[in-house]
């Protein structure tokens, strides 16, 4: 499972027509391209939520939420996953006016992860939509250039979801994701 905040459909549309013509001019085939239906900014990856434990997870993430304001957020820039000379994943990065308010989020989402016994994984949080994976460590500062020209739209997150992960379920046994639950940021 994890936790993440999902764009709507107009920004993933533009992210996507701004991602098709790249993903055509990828001769070597070494990028493993996401699907647009898998874009998502991740505040906490659940690696095994034990069944017993998913009724405390729901309850800790609204209060979570609710701690938190909307957050305005923008699809911009790009980097690569652990560095540019050795990628394992290419991104594009989000922008917000308010960086501390979205590692908060980031921050309350995973204790309440933690305290429920669910045990969110991961490392540093860097807000982030993987546009593609690669088989072995690759050279992509080309690609960074490429998709650092991008800014999308301005969006309002207003509520962070919680979603399950069935890996090799979708199409090209990708993963299958389905929406468990979702919590309003805020109280009102």
């Amino acid at each position: 499972m994890f936790v993440a905040l999902i764009p709507p459909a107009d920004v993933v549309e533009d992210l996507a027509s701004f991602v098709a013509p790249r993903q055509e001019a990828d001769a070597t085939g070494a990028l493993r391209w996401t699907s647009q239906e898998q874009w998502h900014v991740t505040l906490a990856f659940l690696p095994d939520v034990a069944d017993r434990h998913l009724d405390d997870l729901c309850a800790r993430l609204a209060r979570a939420a609710t701690r938190r304001t909307d957050l305005e957020l923008a699809v911009r820039g790009a980097g690569a996953f652990p560095n540019p000379a050795r990628a394992r994943v290419l991104y594009a990065g989000v922008d917000t006016g308010d960086t501390e308010g979205l590692s908060r989020l980031a921050a309350g989402v995973r204790a309440a992860a933690n305290k429920s016994g669910a045990g969110a994984d991961g490392g540093r949080f860097h807000p982030h939509l993987t546009l593609a994976r690669l088989r072995r460590p690759t050279e992509v500062t080309r690609w960074i250039r490429v998709f650092d020209a991008y800014t999308g739209p301005w969006w309002s997150a207003r509520e962070v979801a919680l979603v399950a992960s069935h890996l090799g379920e979708g199409p090209r046994n990708r993963p299958r994701y389905e929406l468990v639950d979702t919590f309003a940021l805020g109280r009102g």
